[in-house]
């Protein structure tokens, strides 16, 4: 196991139930614990690490999900209300417990312990912490978790590992690279780990499985368009008609491909909906975000376009991107840039007069 500067000495006794992000799919293959607490600086991974564990648990029988998100004022009588009681539609429920600050209080690090020892076959507790001090990581309540349950690390991926990262998730998608095209990759985004989640994303989509020759990573990764897709995507966020349909003409200009594009798009107008569907709910926007993996200066661009777009349109704009997968694959027929505009289109309001030449 892994070991971590400023691990206190007790969770240091127990190592055995603490995991990197990386070891999580293959621990959950063997079987499923009962509580597990995802912790760590690295966005991404811990994001992956609680899907997978939210996926094992509906897996295993536990329909019922309840989550709670504790932020300044959380009354945390809640939480140990829910460890007592099960819905009459559900034998088995996953709590599902955010804390976006990592500090608990006294009541709160209280109704942790408490929690922890509520865990059973019926009853399975899932905790999402950021990254932790020393002196969190000594706290009796950290303690807690660690010894009924299972820690997972999301620590970030240090500059010198992220070659060897960026081949394990090639590897995931049937595809590898020699070791001069992993570092390019790696030297490329500069250490930033989403950016290599998108470029491995991207890889999948231009080319098929198997090993990839230096020239074609090159041509894909360090080549950028004058007209990139995620500038679309911004455009589509801001509903500026005009932007859509210059960068839609530069990307067919210098020849991007459609797949691409159609990634980016799609993957914005899912998290939107979710965002959407979320927020319909009664959910806190900032911890919807941190679902749909948006960070930094995206966040404000996603807020404003979800406020701004209406469910029904959202749900047309992914039937027409169902659409455009069906054109690209050659399984139906039409303008494939034409649809492209008018699938971005759909979130400016009003006439706006532009059409693709």
């Amino acid at each position: 196991m892994a070991s971590e500067r400023g691990q206190s000495p007790y969770l240091k006794s127990l190592l055995i139930m603490r995991l990197d992000a990386e070891q999580l799919k293959q621990h959950l293959q063997r079987g499923l614990k009962s509580l597990y607490a995802v912790y760590g600086d690295e966005p991404l991974l811990a994001l992956e690490a609680a899907d997978l564990i939210r996926a094992a648990a509906r897996q295993a029988g536990f329909a019922e999900r309840e989550i709670f998100t504790a932020d300044a004022g959380f009354d945390w009588q809640r939480l140990a209300l829910s460890s007592r009681s099960l819905s009459l539609f559900a034998s088995k429920k996953l709590i599902d417990l955010r804390v976006p600050s990592g500090k608990l209080g006294n009541e709160g690090a209280q109704a942790i312990e408490e929690f922890c020892s509520a865990m059973g076959p019926e009853l399975m507790g899932l905790v999402s912490l950021p990254k932790l001090d020393r002196q969190s990581l000594s706290s009796k309540w950290f303690g807690a978790l660690a010894s009924q349950g299972v820690v997972v690390s999301a620590k970030a991926v240090e500059r010198a590992q992220l070659p060897q990262w960026i081949a394990g998730r090639l590897a995931a998608q049937g595809q590898s690279a020699d070791a001069d095209t992993l570092q390019f990759i790696a030297d490329r985004v500069e250490g930033n780990l989403l950016a290599a989640y998108q470029e491995v994303q991207k890889l999948a989509l231009l080319f098929a499985p198997g090993k990839l020759g230096f020239e074609q990573v090159k041509e894909a990764v360090l080549e950028v368009a004058r007209y990139d897709v995620f500038k679309l995507s911004e455009a589509m966020l801001m509903a500026d008609a005009v932007r859509i349909a210059r960068i839609l003409e530069g990307l067919r200009g210098e020849g991007v491909a459609p797949p691409l594009i159609l990634w980016a798009v799609s993957e914005d107008i899912r998290a939107l909906l979710k965002i959407v569907n979320g927020l319909e709910q009664g959910k806190a926007l900032q911890q919807l975000l941190r679902e749909v993996r948006v960070w930094g200066a995206r966040q404000e661009l996603m807020q404003r376009a979800a406020k701004r777009s209406r469910k029904s349109m959202l749900e047309d704009a992914l039937l027409q991107a169902a659409r455009l997968d069906r054109m690209i694959k050659g399984l139906a027929t039409g303008n494939i840039w034409d649809e492209f505009l008018q699938l971005g289109l759909r979130f400016c309001s009003g006439p706006v007069g532009v059409k693709m030449h």
